[in-house]
């Protein structure tokens, strides 16, 4: 059985979301990637997370937090934790 693992939700033309993948890509961190304009379920779980907003990328880690638009430096503290 395959452990738990961040999902990425995003666009396929965010820059944002482009760059956030390449971190987890470069880093070898195995991610679930959700196209929010393709997947209705998933663009409510994150207008959820962020009280009606649509920010992307948002990250959900597999221990319930997550984190909306990071920066490399942020994402990359949040993978060191």
């Amino acid at each position: 059985m395959n452990a738990p693992q961040p999902v990425v939700y995003g666009t396929s033309w965010c820059p944002d979301v482009k760059r956030s993948r390449a971190l987890l890509d470069v880093t070898g961190v195995a991610y679930d990637y959700v196209d929010v304009e393709e997947d209705a379920s998933a663009e409510k779980l994150v207008r959820e997370l962020q009280d009606g907003e649509r920010r992307i990328p948002t990250i959900v880690f597999p221990d319930g937090t997550h984190l909306v638009e990071p920066g490399d430096d942020e994402l990359t503290a949040h993978l060191s934790r």
